[in-house]
């Protein structure tokens, strides 16, 4: 078995943990986070226990963002937040917490405390050429 099959999320899934659902399509679910960050805080998983993103099929990864914008749609309406974070990691060194993809909608709203940060780096035209080369030839 995955660490994702074994997650609270394939639990929540399964039905063995409940969860306060906000959206729930045939591929995915979304529901509101126990720990919040914000009112409204919800996780946007998909059906199948996947670890990464990049381990979706493209028409589950087209599901799910389909969910996720619905689910957004929906936080935004009942919080009336004027903005809000989607926030999704793969890997524990990115800060992946379950081994579980999911995405966070996190309602903003001015002064709320939660903050960010963003440490942009300085790269020459010539290392990103080379590196976007590799991307393009997959790998």
């Amino acid at each position: 078995m995955s660490a994702a099959s074994e997650s609270i999320f394939a639990k929540i899934v399964a039905g063995q943990i409940p969860c306060h659902r906000v959206f729930e399509s045939a591929a995915a679910l979304a529901f509101l986070d126990i720990n919040p960050l914000a009112e409204g805080h919800t996780l946007v998983i998909p059906k199948r226990a996947v670890e990464r993103f990049d381990e979706l099929t493209a028409d589950e990864a087209a599901d799910l963002g389909r969910a996720v914008r619905e689910a957004a749609t929906r936080v935004m309406r009942a919080t009336g937040a004027p903005g809000y974070n989607l926030l999704q990691n793969n890997g524990s060194v990115a800060g992946q917490e379950v081994p579980y993809v999911h995405f966070h909608i996190i309602p903003r709203r001015p002064a709320d405390g939660l903050g960010f940060r963003w440490l942009a780096q300085k790269s020459s035209p010539d290392a990103l050429a080379a590196l976007a080369k590799r991307m393009m030839n997959g790998g």
